[in-house]
């Protein structure tokens, strides 16, 4: 199985930053993606932001320019560092792995959610 726990999360002002952390741990041979997601109105959850193991990454059009995804894949971990952020990007952050366990097989796993609220 693989864990992910998230960190970072808190209250700040319109306009202030966070910046999350996401380590997952537990039956890994590679993790192949790591992202963020968020709940969205008539999805479960919306991608913000992904990274791969080759550095490519891919965000929302509403967080571009404001947020950026890295990553240190030598210890499983992802972060996402979140400027300029807005009474809208309120939500709770989700952390999303993929990649090979031990056994061969693949994976996707959640972390438990860190929660974001922005005062305006």
């Amino acid at each position: 199985q693989v864990q992910l726990v998230e960190s970072g999360g808190g209250l700040v002002q319109a306009g202030g930053s966070l910046r999350l952390s996401c380590a997952a741990s537990g039956s890994i041979r590679s993790i192949n993606a790591m992202g963020w997601y968020r709940p969205a109105p008539g999805k479960q959850r919306e991608l913000v932001a992904v990274i791969t193991r080759g550095g490519n990454t891919n965000y929302a059009d509403s967080v571009k320019g404001r947020f950026t995804i890295s990553s240190d894949y030598a210890k499983n971990t992802v972060y996402l560092q979140m400027n300029s952020l807005k009474p809208e990007d309120t939500a709770v952050y989700y952390c999303n792995a993929q990649g090979v366990g031990l056994l061969g097989g693949t994976f996707g796993s959640w972390g438990q959610g860190t929660q974001v609220t922005v005062s305006s």
